[in-house]
């Protein structure tokens, strides 16, 4: 028997019920993290304050390797927060625990969402929008990491030892810190869908494989560009760390986009816009 066609409401009440499933996840997983945040807030989140953290130790290791590093020792890099408003530490814990209920809610979010959208789409379309649904929290994930272990811990530890005067210490707020670290590591796992972007537009017609070519020289200075916005601090070191990962996004869209089409190819496409 073939399926009955759904109305429109049918789809409304069926995306209401999406949208009940995401919010009690995210509800779960944010009491979750209300209980534990409090036994992993200094190890993971305050984690790039102290000397301890595991890229400067890695780039103090690696100093003595490399002689042209900035100088990543351990002395006296212990950084005190400090607390000016009464709620702050409080609206700290909430708004940690949801951001941790969110995150660890994305797949099932990924998932209800193709669930939701799926029974709507032709064989092919469905196996695209799939890719693109688990390759792009994949590469969110891992913007999210190069944010955290490479790109924040490098722009704090340079501010926070920067000096305008040596009769001005440097102390930072609960609000500044956590600020700036939710910023900075959602920057980057936005700034990671950046092939997935080039993959829709290829998948358009827009964009093709001798795009990338052509524009190689240019993605390289763009990438040392974005860098240089990224890390105030100017030192090659860092422009290259940064660097680096913005320019293999780059390759990437190269290597998952489609070939330029045949002259076949075209006319097929074509086709149907000239028979109207």
């Amino acid at each position: 028997m073939a399926e009955k066609e759904m109305s429109f409401w049918d789809h409304l009440e069926e995306f209401r019920w999406t949208l009940i499933r995401i919010i009690i996840a995210v509800i779960v997983f944010s009491i979750v993290g209300f209980i534990i945040i409090p036994h992993i807030f200094d190890t993971v989140i305050l984690a790039p304050r102290t000397s301890d953290f595991i890229t400067y130790r890695f780039l103090e290791k690696a100093g003595e390797y490399i002689p042209f590093l900035p100088d990543f020792s351990a002395e006296a890099f212990n950084v005190k927060m400090l607390n000016i408003n009464m709620t702050t530490q409080f609206m700290t814990y909430i708004s940690t625990s949801f951001a941790f209920g969110v995150l660890c809610t994305i797949p099932f979010i990924l998932f209800e969402l193709w669930k939701f959208i799926s029974p709507a789409l032709y064989e092919n379309e469905a196996k695209g929008v799939k890719t693109a649904f688990g390759f792009g929290g994949f590469m969110f994930v891992i913007g999210c990491l190069v944010g955290y272990f490479i790109v924040f811990p490098l722009i704090f530890r340079f501010l926070i030892t920067f000096e305008l005067s040596e009769s001005i210490e440097n102390m930072i707020s609960l609000d500044s810190y956590m600020s700036n670290f939710y910023t900075l590591i959602l920057i980057m796992g936005l700034v990671f869908e950046l092939p997935l972007v080039f993959w829709l537009l290829s998948s358009l017609g827009l964009v093709y494989r001798p795009f990338f070519k052509k524009f190689r020289r240019h993605a390289i200075v763009g990438a040392l560009i974005l860098a240089a916005f990224i890390t105030p601090s100017g030192d090659p070191f860092s422009l290259f760390v940064v660097s680096l990962p913005l320019y293999a996004l780059w390759e990437i869209s190269a290597f998952i986009v489609k070939k330029e089409p045949s002259a076949e190819e075209e006319e097929e496409e074509n086709l149907p816009a000239l028979l109207k």
